[in-house]
């Protein structure tokens, strides 16, 4: 018996620091409970255990260097809903993208040629987050470098910003093959750094362009339509949801919608009388 909860022990361990790699620094024991009857085959709703353990500092029996535990969050809270601020005011996009690293998280590193990170103002006001790199973007390692991308810097100046006074970021760092919707996985391995990105920036706004960003961000599956038009909280920012500029290429009709919420944007950062 010892024998099988040391290798269940084992097995945790492993994917508790599988977690950690992707950006989740944060597990509450209730998880780590359930997690534990998961691997031991047994139902999720069984009488729990207490947890294989409890802090950073009190290892189980077997388990050796476990991955340390962080402050865990109310079990009602999802790792987006925390306020911005939780990241050390020490940490640079830098750090962020160098723990990205070669990412191999999940299955879209074996097609792209390049890490589309994000770029622009790393003290930004306004941040623009997209759903993940085209072919321009895979080929130049840059958000938002194609035709989309050429329109939203004209959506960008047209509330008297210039590009790099921004910054722009996707919720995934690889493109997608055949610039489909990011799968639920790859969205979980990828989005911990997204909110890292925005922790360090601490932007005023962030503006999410499309329904993989504001699902994402929002924690939340509701079309588009019922999204946009109205600023939401976010750990601290104003959230403003809008249509990606991929989708107003072929519907320019959504134009008209799109000004009417980057006005709003334009107005909450008083750039009115901004030439």
């Amino acid at each position: 018996m010892t024998g099988k909860r040391d290798f269940l022990l084992e097995q945790m361990r492993a994917r508790l620091e599988h977690y950690r790699e992707i950006g989740i620094d944060s597990v509450t024991p209730r998880f780590q409970s359930i997690l534990l009857r998961v691997l031991s085959h047994q139902s999720p709703d069984a009488p729990q255990a207490a947890p294989p353990y409890s802090s950073p500092h009190t290892p189980a029996p077997g388990v050796k260097n476990p991955p340390a535990v962080m402050e865990p969050l109310p079990a009602t809270m999802s790792m987006f809903e925390r306020k911005l601020g939780d990241t050390p005011s020490n940490f640079t996009l830098e750090q962020v993208r160098n723990d990205l690293g070669d990412c191999q998280r999940c299955r879209l590193s074996s097609a792209r040629t390049n890490i589309v990170f994000g770029s622009g103002n790393p003290h930004a006001q306004l941040v623009f987050v997209g759903e993940g790199p085209g072919a321009d973007e895979d080929i130049q390692g840059l958000p938002f470098v194609g035709r989309a991308g050429q329109l939203l810097t004209k959506m960008i100046e047209s509330i008297h910003l210039k590009r790099e006074e921004v910054y722009i970021c996707n919720v995934v760092k690889c493109r997608p093959p055949r610039n489909r919707f990011p799968e639920k996985d790859e969205i979980a391995a990828c989005s911990p750094f997204l909110a890292r990105q925005l922790e360090v920036i601490q932007p005023r706004i962030i503006c999410c362009l499309g329904a993989a960003a504001a699902q994402t961000l929002l924690n939340a599956k509701v079309p588009i339509s019922a999204l946009r038009g109205r600023f939401r909280e976010y750990r601290g920012a104003q959230l403003m949801v809008t249509y990606h500029p991929a989708y107003l290429l072929r519907n320019p009709s959504a134009k008209r919608e799109v000004w009417e919420d980057l006005k709003k944007i334009r107005a909450a950062l008083n750039l009115e009388h901004r030439k």
